[in-house]
């Protein structure tokens, strides 16, 4: 191995545990040949869209990919829409399943049914400068927006999070509610996993019970990797749920009555990270004892025209963030919110910009908007507020119209309500005034078509 060449794991045992399954726990030595299985059977093509559901599959979806030459791309949704701009963006590119995703347009290679006897026990390395992943986030315009991430930066990442939770000493087992594909999903369980000593249950549970059924299936110590809208759920819940040594929270601010119910609740320290798509995670706190956050490891913020930046440790470039920060001379931060255009919804992110732009493109829709209004102090869902479209749209049905939008947005951001109206309350400049809309929302009962 060189300077330049990492290792695919920092595991380096091979009866060490990497992952659990339901039949029980996936040694390295056993992850390694279910790699080079997986490897040797992949497609001529360079791209390849991971749409494992079975987090351990992903994992050695990506690791195969790695070493067969390949790279993984991440995108925001798996739409008809987004696969075409998909191919697009790469032609070559080829779709890994484990028997999911029939709608997804694409040549498609399942996951092999049962796994290889486990051989000579090799460590791969990869050179730390090669694309490992591309995340491609939804510009306003629809085109997809590629964030290219080496391998070496990768391995930073997940090492900066691993060091600032104090994982490299305890070896955690981690239950994630988020999918391995989002951003957030990919850095703190996969990554994790692979080079933060830690080892990753194989499933993603969504309900309350089957969190609690994943939590008991994994020895301790056990880090709950989730979301507000998973954790308040799971709260509310009433189920019992297995000791758990760490909780982490991302996607949308937290609040802190919430952080401080989960964790005298739960009996778990509960920290949230902090970043996005283009940089990477870049922060984190624990709710409960500091609304500043801590930059992780090498990362640097500044401001500049009222902007933040980031650089340093994982970051590639200079990166503007779309968040106002209110930065301290310790190099901490207070974050005052997300830009108004953001919307984060149950882990998933896009923009008003991108989700109007696809309502616009709807064949018989003459103007339209995107509305999130303000979230319910104390509602269920912490700090997610509802989102509606306003549309003028004389000939189509409001059937006809979510049918249309579904073939282009990701379901979770389908507007509820869908209001239809003789024109929207533009003003002169062509403006449409929040209040104006805010006091539609709450008067107007729709069309109903």
């Amino acid at each position: 191995m060189t300077a330049g060449q990492l290792p695919l794991t920092a595991h380096t045992v091979p009866d060490g545990i990497i992952a659990w399954r339901p039949d029980g726990p996936v040694t390295v030595a056993q992850f390694l040949a279910d790699v080079t299985h997986l490897a040797d059977r992949m497609p001529t093509g360079g791209s390849v869209l991971n749409v494992c559901q079975d987090r351990y599959r992903f994992m050695v979806g990506l690791a195969a990919g790695l070493v067969a030459g390949k790279v993984s791309l991440l995108p925001s949704s798996h739409t008809p829409e987004a696969v075409r701009q998909l191919k697009d963006y790469a032609g070559d590119v080829f779709c890994l399943h484990d028997g999911n995703g029939d709608d997804i347009d694409l040549p498609r290679v399942a996951f092999p049914a049962s796994s290889p006897a486990i051989g000579n026990v090799v460590m791969p390395v990869i050179d730390a400068g090669r694309v490992a992943a591309v995340l491609l986030t939804s510009g306003s315009t629809g085109a997809p927006v590629p964030h290219a991430k080496t391998w070496g930066s990768l391995i930073k990442n997940g090492r900066a999070e691993a060091e600032r939770l104090g994982l490299i000493a305890s070896g955690h087992v981690i239950v994630g509610t988020v999918p391995a594909q989002h951003s957030y999903g990919f850095e703190s369980t996969v990554l994790l996993a692979l080079h933060g000593n830690c080892a990753c249950w194989s499933g993603r549970p969504f309900y309350p019970a089957d969190i609690a059924s994943a939590l008991a299936a994994v020895p301790r110590p056990r880090l709950l990797v989730t979301t507000p809208f998973h954790l308040r759920t799971l709260l509310d819940a009433g189920v019992d749920v297995p000791p758990v040594d760490m909780l982490l929270s991302a996607t949308a601010p937290l609040s802190e009555a919430l952080a401080r119910e989960a964790e005298a609740r739960l009996g778990a320290p509960l920290h949230e990270i902090y970043g996005c798509t283009e940089t990477g995670q870049l922060a984190s706190r624990r709710t409960c004892a500091s609304l500043r956050w801590q930059p992780l490891r090498d990362i640097c913020l500044e401001q500049e025209g009222g902007v933040a930046f980031a650089f340093g440790g994982h970051v590639r470039g200079r990166q503007a963030l779309t968040d106002v920060l209110e930065l301290g001379d310790d190099g901490s931060f207070v974050l005052h919110g997300r830009n108004a255009d953001m919307v984060n919804i149950a882990g998933k992110r896009t923009s008003l910009a991108y989700l109007n732009h696809q309502l616009n493109a709807v064949a018989g829709v003459e103007d339209g908007t995107f509305f999130q209004s303000d979230a319910p102090p104390g509602g269920a869902v912490e700090g997610i507020g509802r989102l509606s479209a306003f549309v003028v749209a004389p000939t189509l049905t409001s059937r006809q119209l979510l049918d249309a939008l579904r073939q282009r947005i990701d379901p979770i951001f389908l507007p509820r309500p869908l209001l239809f109206l003789n024109r929207l309350p533009r003003n002169a400049t062509g403006k449409l005034p929040r209040g104006e809309l805010q006091a539609l929302l709450d008067h107007q009962n729709g069309t109903s078509r």
